[in-house]
């Protein structure tokens, strides 16, 4: 049973990842019928430790609760808009790796938000796991981390008592998860209405990864072809069309596509299709299937398959999620 949390706070470390464990496992609500824990803040030699923000705070210990304690949480560090350099982490000092190993070896669940699966990366906790962090930062985790499996759509990832979220508000939804899975669902989902905030959210962060107004790559020999084609998506068209337009045999067209972009025509154009259908989800009223058609998916069905491949999540819940941007 989950009693006791410590959450390890290093310099700079951030916030409001810092505030969701305080504020999911440091709050008291004993009266309202709610678990208690434990919680305490640690730093590696006890002291105050800066903040992202520029304050400084005061932990409750050193890392010695980290030895004992049921959930070891890492928030993210460092300057929490970008990716994590070799200074920062070698600036980690030695003893904290140990003690999160130790927790690891021990049983104790491991969690991280955003940049804090670095953390867990130098400490070799990633290696031959499943995990994820913050979308900006996947390919850099995956590439200090190549034993890493590195899942670049997932809110969060638990491959068995280690847990890694997303950037921000997605470490919510781990720390719910958590809760759902120790106490129960009931229990989780009045926590989650208690915060506001949904029980469970739908999709993946692929939804919230910006997408740039599609243009052309560069592609010096199709680059006539791509650019009429960014201004026809709506049309249907087949790879031999195409070849045609670039003056070449289709077999010599694939090829020469592949070579230029590094995907198929296919591919490259359902891609294409996707990001505009979600600029219009995003920024009109039009309906999914008026949507579909300009997108050149041809129907509602079609649109909803690959825009939940690429996507994580449907044409409409994505529509909900950012419709504040079409009612401003």
């Amino acid at each position: 049973m989950l009693r006791s949390v410590a959450v390890l706070a290093m310099d700079r470390v951030a916030t409001f990842e810092l505030g969701v464990f305080a504020e999911v496992f440091g709050t008291d609500r004993t009266d309202d019928g709610f678990p208690a824990y434990r919680f305490q803040v640690c730093s590696p030699d006890g002291g105050a430790v800066r903040t992202s923000s520029g304050f400084h705070l005061q932990p409750h210990a050193d890392l010695a609760p980290l030895d004992d304690a049921d959930l070891v949480a890492v928030p993210a560090h460092f300057s929490g808009v970008a990716v994590p350099g070799e200074d920062d982490l070698r600036a980690i000092p030695p003893a904290v790796p140990a003690a999160l190993r130790r927790a690891a070896a021990r049983g104790a669940y491991v969690l991280s938000v955003c940049s804090g699966a670095f953390v867990l990366g130098a400490a070799g906790l990633l290696d031959d796991r499943e995990c994820t962090t913050h979308w900006l930062y996947v390919d850099e985790l995956q590439r200090r981390n190549p034993r890493a499996r590195v899942r670049c759509n997932s809110l969060y990832v638990q491959d068995g008592r280690l847990l890694t979220s997303a950037g921000t508000a997605a470490g919510i939804d781990a720390c719910l998860h958590l809760v759902r899975q120790e106490h129960g669902s009931a229990t989780a989902t009045r926590l989650a209405r208690r915060m506001v905030v949904p029980p469970h959210r739908d999709g993946g962060q692929a939804q919230y990864v910006e997408a740039p107004i599609p243009r052309a790559p560069e592609a010096p020999t199709l680059e006539p072809v791509l650019e009429w084609l960014m201004g026809h998506l709506d049309r249907g068209v087949t790879v031999d069309e195409l070849a045609a337009r670039a003056g070449m045999a289709p077999r010599t067209f694939a090829r020469r596509f592949r070579a230029e972009t590094g995907t198929t025509p296919h591919d490259w154009l359902t891609n294409q299709r996707v990001l505009l259908a979600r600029r219009l989800l995003e920024d009109t009223r039009l309906s999914v299937e008026s949507v579909a058609d300009r997108a050149g998916f041809g129907d509602a069905a079609a649109l909803r398959h690959h825009f939940t491949r690429r996507v994580g999540t449907t044409p409409h819940a994505y529509r909900t999620t950012f419709r504040e941007r079409a009612d401003a």
